[in-house]
């Protein structure tokens, strides 16, 4: 495949040269990542929902053109951006673990707001 672009307009940011292998093994790495979360947790659910769908375009569409159109979130520089992030967004979950129960139990004031009118600070 040639390059369809010469620059993305973007400042910093380079033409892909190989944007459907960089997005497959990204959108791969991904998938990876969050199927070692628990089925229930909700960005599991839903971070494979979106990355999946991307998937299946990036592999039905030979033109980037087309991927670029159907996906409506950029560039696929910009797609390749957007997967990395959420590749490293994704590895950190699964140390965080938020699907996990809180050690002791959150204040009720916890999203009280201003905070000048929570009484029981001082």
């Amino acid at each position: 495949m040639s390059v369809i672009k010469k620059a993305t307009g973007l400042t910093g940011l380079a033409v892909a040269k190989n944007p459907h292998h960089t997005l497959t093994a990204l959108y791969n790495k991904i998938l990876r990542a969050v199927a070692k979360m628990p089925q229930e947790a909700a960005y599991r659910r839903y971070t494979e929902q979106i990355v999946s769908e991307r998937a299946k375009i990036v592999a039905a569409n030979p033109s980037v053109r087309d991927i670029e159109s159907k996906i409506n979130c950029g560039q696929v520089e910009e797609l390749i951006l957007q997967a990395e992030n959420e590749l490293i967004l994704a590895r950190k979950m699964l140390g965080w673990k938020p699907w996990e129960p809180l050690v002791k139990q959150a204040p009720a004031t916890q999203w009280a707001w201003p905070p000048a009118q929570i009484h029981e600070l001082k």
